[in-house]
């Protein structure tokens, strides 16, 4: 699995997420995810709370993608991998509880991209490339 840096975690942590997933139609379903938090090394997740669209195309076994940016730094990461849902475990109770702690509406399920790639979003000649794959 490719493994996230310390600098990635916490960049992660302060910016906002965007979240694709492609639907059987090939359309492609894209928005931001303000709940989207670091598992550990390898892992992401957020909390889908609308059941929509995301939520049809990952039952129906739609690729994850997950991309973080912060425009005034002009950089980003890109993060690829296999996806599991989580509705009834302890990541599940736990995204929960931080949930209610926040204030915000109870997840549908967690997302938890394992992530097998990682790729450079920053603008110029690295953009759109590979920092580490499986």
């Amino acid at each position: 699995m490719a493994k996230l840096t310390e600098e990635m975690k916490d960049f992660i942590s302060s910016n906002l997420a965007w979240v694709a997933t492609i639907g059987k139609d090939g359309h492609v379903d894209l928005g931001p995810k303000m709940s989207t938090f670091v598992i550990d090394d390898t892992h992401i997740g957020y909390h889908e709370r609308t059941a929509g669209q995301m939520y049809c195309n990952l039952l129906d076994g739609s690729e994850l993608v997950i991309a973080v940016a912060n425009l005034e730094q002009k950089r980003g990461y890109r993060f690829r991998g296999n996806v599991t849902l989580h509705s009834d475990d302890a990541i599940y109770d736990e995204q929960v509880a931080v949930a209610e702690h926040n204030g915000t509406k109870k997840p549908m399920t967690i997302p938890v991209l394992e992530i097998t790639e990682i790729q450079d979003l920053t603008p110029g000649a690295t953009a759109g490339k590979t920092i580490v794959k499986d």
